[in-house]
């Protein structure tokens, strides 16, 4: 069977939820091999072999930590070139679409972004998208070189599938291009304790309908009991209510949770854009006219400062 890259987005060897989701895909369309770079690779390998990675190809330098995205590249391709895989996945965050375009550009390869879901076909894999804002599904696939998909996160499920997870050094060489832009300073962002937004199997967002910033801590209360992401919609992030970091929509985050909960958000498209591909979508607002209702499976016409604090006290309750 063929072989399948897959790119590892890991912390310090602590593997992050959609690189395990792209081992479940990466084995419907051939053998995993998973590639984790920097600070704590080796330790990624136990995790990795779980879901189902055969190999574990694995380097660190300095080069990964001190300059941006290029190294990166550059080991991924010396990871291609080593394998010679039948495709190579990567997550679809910001700087994962980076690293794959870069890859495809280098390898002559036609790319496919934000894929939702991906399958084996006769020619090659077969990736599932969500386009024009959600309003279409298309399945498309490559037609020139090796694929390389970026996936959304909360594509596929998590699946333990034990393998060999064989680890091996993986050699690099960087290119003169690999030291372009370096990495001068770091600040650690807060953690709020919640779940990453982009990953989170429930996200609770809100919109020019709380009024203000003071009243965020409603949305966070709930998120709390169901432990949940917080979001905001555009309107309240402009407004400055709310982080742009917690922004879902068009111009800011893609989320694709089970369960998403939009209150006090009218549901224009660039917000639409965002969060559509939600498995569950519940929307809370007084206006029974908001285009929000068009899309939701529940809907709560009410008051959301009457609705949100008796939500969360009965989700309490039933969690005792």
């Amino acid at each position: 069977m063929a072989e399948v890259l897959v790119y590892v987005d890991h912390v310090d060897g602590a593997v992050r939820k959609p690189t395990l989701e792209l081992l479940t895909l990466a084995r419907r369309i051939g053998e995993p091999v998973a590639v984790a770079l920097g600070s704590g690779a080796e330790a990624t390998a136990a995790t990795l072999a779980e879901h189902g990675a055969v190999k574990v190809l694995t380097a660190d330098a300095a080069e990964f930590a001190d300059y941006l995205v290029v190294p990166k590249v550059d080991a991924l391709q010396a990871a291609y070139e080593a394998v010679s895989p039948a495709a190579v996945l990567v997550p679809s965050s910001a700087e994962g679409k980076e690293i794959a375009a870069r890859l495809a550009v280098r390898i002559g390869s036609g790319i496919i972004t934000d894929a939702i879901d991906l399958e084996a076909g006769d020619e090659g894999p077969v990736a599932t998208q969500s386009v024009f804002a959600a309003a279409f599904t298309t399945k498309s696939r490559v037609s020139k070189g090796t694929p390389v998909i970026t996936v959304k996160p909360n594509s596929a499920p998590v699946e333990a599938a034990p393998a060999a997870g064989a680890v091996e050094a993986l050699s690099v060489s960087f290119s003169e291009k690999a030291t372009g832009t370096k990495v001068v300073s770091r600040t650690p962002r807060e953690s709020t304790g919640r779940p990453e937004l982009t990953e989170a199997a429930i996200v609770v967002s809100g919109g020019r309908g709380l009024n203000g910033a003071e009243n965020f801590a409603l949305i966070e209360g709930l998120a709390d009991t169901l432990g949940a992401a917080v979001g905001a919609s555009r309107a309240a992030v402009d407004a400055g209510w709310y982080p742009h970091t917690s922004q879902v929509g068009q111009t800011g985050k893609s989320v694709s949770p089970q369960l998403y909960i939009a209150t006090g958000i009218s549901g224009a498209i660039q917000h639409r854009a965002g969060m559509q591909t939600s498995k569950t979508i519940v929307a809370i607002n007084k206006d029974p006219e908001a285009p929000i209702f068009d899309l939701v499976d529940y809907g709560v016409v009410g008051d959301l400062f009457e609705v949100v604090p008796q939500l969360t006290e009965e989700i309490k309750t039933r969690k005792g």
